[in-house]
């Protein structure tokens, strides 16, 4: 008897351990862990910095093909309630976003995009990207466009926009697995220079809901970087971008 109780707890101790490490896994899923992205050492000087605020008209652009529809973009007084700003930056001018407004034709396979004026470069190796949406409840689909060290573009999808009010969404930076392949970031052989640029967003839209008006809104982009070498490089190194 007491060997089958002792399996039996033994079993419900494993059973328990399981589905912590499975919520472990989809919270991880859902908010990417900059600390464990490319960490083959411990040198690491993680920051969370601002990319863009929205606070400029004409900063950034919304384009879509003349035979979806049309589309206009303006800066709006307002934030996200749960927004906090970063340490050492609370007084900074902040009370703007940009809304997207797109008037459809018809129903179909649509795309349209918001680009900003110029590509926004991130100090340092980045590990995530996020920005605060209003999605309207539509189950489009938003993708962060970015370009790598190379100037290659690449894709990162940031999830489903069907959902209510502002939501924060965050996409983790894939680390290159060789130096050669993938979203390269920094390289030795090249001179420094900052290694990812935002480009913009892609939204998808769900055909059977690309129709009428629909309204979108964004704020506060950042980033969380690997500051590490910046910050310890000696005041008298020479810098090898000649």
């Amino acid at each position: 008897m007491k060997k089958v109780i002792a399996t039996f707890m033994a079993f419900a101790a494993a059973g328990m351990l399981f589905a912590q490490s499975q919520g472990t896994g989809n919270t991880s899923l859902a908010e990417p862990d900059p600390t464990v992205m490319g960490n083959d050492s411990a040198r690491q000087a993680l920051r969370e910095v601002s990319v863009d605020r929205f606070e400029l008209e004409g900063a950034w652009n919304a384009s879509i093909s003349p035979d979806y529809g049309v589309i206009s973009a303006r800066l709006f007084d307002g934030a996200p309630a749960a927004k906090e700003p970063l340490k050492g930056e609370e007084d900074t001018v902040d009370s703007k976003v940009l809304g997207i407004k797109v008037e459809f034709f018809r129903r179909g396979i649509n795309s349209f995009f918001v680009r900003s004026t110029r590509p926004i470069p991130i100090e340092g190796v980045t590990k995530t990207v996020s920005v605060w949406v209003v999605g309207r409840n539509m189950d489009h689909n938003l993708t962060l466009l970015v370009q790598d060290y190379y100037g290659n573009n690449f894709e990162l999808y940031m999830g489903s926009l069907a959902f209510s009010g502002w939501k924060r969404l965050t996409v983790a930076v894939p680390p290159t697995p060789d130096g050669e392949h993938g979203i390269i970031q920094q390289s030795a052989y090249d001179g420094s220079r900052p290694g990812l640029r935002i480009v913009g967003f892609r939204i998808d839209c769900d055909p059977m809901l690309a129709r009428g008006s629909y309204y979108l809104y964004f704020d506060d982009l950042r980033a969380v970087t690997d500051l590490y070498d910046i910050e310890n490089r000696d005041e008298d190194d020479m810098r090898d971008d000649w």
